[in-house]
């Protein structure tokens, strides 16, 4: 399943919020070396209870919209 996010980096906390169709997820790490890809994999992760390895970013890898590859919830 692929699954529309918008990152927001530098943040003062770190959440995960849904939002009209996407998922906002707020990364207190900067965006720099991949530094907020890395965090939103974890948070993306533990929010929906799989792992770090099963989520993959398919698409706006240096942008802060990005579509991220997670299985598919409901085969599990």
């Amino acid at each position: 399943m692929i699954v529309n996010v918008r990152v927001i980096p530098g943040a003062s906390r770190d959440l995960v919020k849904p939002e009209s169709g996407i998922l906002k997820v707020y990364v207190t790490k900067p965006a720099q070396d991949g530094r907020a890809n890395a965090r939103v994999i974890e948070l993306l992760a533990k929010h929906l209870g799989i792992k770090k390895y099963e989520i993959c970013i398919i698409k706006g890898e240096k942008s802060r919209n990005k579509a991220v590859q997670i299985p598919d919830v409901a085969k599990r």
